[in-house]
């Protein structure tokens, strides 16, 4: 399956050096499963000539914010639309999990409430997840026919489903803890020492990215969003 990444940023170099791009990251997270990928680096302008380019599509995370004036957000967010027009599956991670919100008629705005730096745990099918966060911006207002399907009490709209062909994710299932440590080191000047100091101390704690990637990759593979593989079934 031929999965199209629309790059919207670019990590420290020194991620990329010791962990890799975004490309990389997303086909390391994936390997297990049949992907070929293309990248276009939409944050430079390279965009694919449509919604049929690909047989899936991913949007990555970016140091940007989608309500930001930046020349790549108006196509993007028209693809987006066009992907969804299309019918074709559509996952988003952090930045891409807000630019297709936006896209499809829901708000972003800069948390006043701050932000989330490394592991952090969501209600997603009723049991508690774990993954690697880095971001202040949120949705704070849903697209319409969007549900809601994690979060926990800091970012509440974690995890979205927009329709059966649409799954978004705050939180950076492809991220390890390297990433999260480099992150620390050289992209923090402006988060609270007190939550840099706390996402170093958990460095070593597990995180469920495999768990959320099968979930995505079941998303691009044609499942529907809604359908949690991992749910834990109800109590009778």
């Amino acid at each position: 399956m031929h999965i199209g990444i629309l790059q919207t940023g670019h990590v420290p170099d020194q991620v990329a050096a010791r962990d890799g791009t975004y490309s990389e990251l997303f086909a390391r997270l994936f390997a297990h499963r049949d992907f070929t990928f293309t990248t276009w680096s939409v944050v430079d302008m390279d965009f694919p000539e449509g919604a049929q380019a690909a047989d899936g599509w991913l949007v990555t995370g970016s140091r940007h914010g989608a309500y930001e004036d930046h020349p790549f957000i108006p196509p993007l967010e028209a693809l987006i639309r066009a992907i969804r027009d299309a019918g074709k599956p559509l996952v988003g991670i952090c930045f891409g999990h807000q630019i297709i919100a936006q896209a499809l008629g829901g708000r972003v705005v800069k948390f006043p409430g701050g932000w989330a730096v490394g592991r952090k745990t969501y209600r997603i099918g009723g049991r508690e997840v774990a993954l690697n966060a880095w971001h202040q911006d949120q949705v704070v207002a849903l697209p319409p026919g969007a549900k809601v399907l994690g979060g926990n009490d800091f970012t509440c709209n974690a995890v979205l489903a927009i329709g059966d062909r649409i799954l978004t994710v705050q939180p950076h299932p492809e991220f390890p803890a390297s990433v999260v440590e480099m992150l620390a080191e050289h992209r923090a000047a402006t988060v609270p020492a007190p939550l840099v100091a706390a996402a170093r101390a958990q460095l070593d704690q597990p995180t469920d990215s495999r768990l959320v990637a099968d979930w995505l990759a079941d998303v691009l593979e044609g499942a529907p969003a809604t359908r949690i593989p991992f749910a834990q079934k109800a109590r009778a």
